[in-house]
């Protein structure tokens, strides 16, 4: 089967994989668009489960200072290398964590660190969990799966801070 070039930049424009592996996906769904896609973040899913147990030590730390000077926050983004924490993915990801964090003011990193009998919704409270702003299709882990699966690296986020203007937390 052929798979047009027109498909393969949709494909691409829509998941932000690259080229070969559009063209992959699409060959492997019959050319079916919504299939590939669901392929791509399967692919993507794995490659992340595949790398969770990596140690990543390297990384950056993030900061993100709402417009009106009232909200920031910092992100430590961690993966293997130095390399790929300085790839243009890697900082991009950073930098939407921290306007997330900023966002939505998240309590955890994930719903294994929340209280055993707390009753708030992991949607709201745990970072990884949340719906991702800039895609509320997606979570804020598929969005992090998916650099992983770019970079070819595991992807942590270590830690987090939130600051408000006039509000102690």
């Amino acid at each position: 089967m052929k798979i047009s070039i027109e498909a393969v930049k949709e494909l691409r424009n829509r998941t932000n994989v690259g080229i070969a592996d559009c063209n992959k996906a699409l060959l492997e769904v019959g050319g079916d668009m919504e299939k590939a896609i669901e392929f791509l973040k399967q692919r993507g899913a794995a490659i992340a489960a595949k790398k969770k147990d990596i140690a990543a030590t390297e990384g950056v730390i993030e900061a993100y200072t709402h417009h009106t000077k009232h909200i920031g926050a910092l992100v430590e983004l961690n993966c293997e290398t130095d390399f790929v924490a300085r790839t243009a993915e890697f900082k991009e990801l950073a930098h939407d964590l921290a306007m997330q964090i900023a966002a939505t003011a998240p309590q955890f990193i994930t719903s294994e660190e929340m209280p055993p009998k707390a009753e708030i919704d992991p949607q709201v409270a745990c970072l990884l969990s949340q719906p991702f702003i800039k895609d509320p299709t997606k979570t804020v882990q598929e969005i992090i799966a998916e650099t992983i699966a770019k970079v070819g690296e595991n992807i942590k986020v270590r830690r987090f801070a939130r600051f408000e203007l006039g509000v102690d937390h």
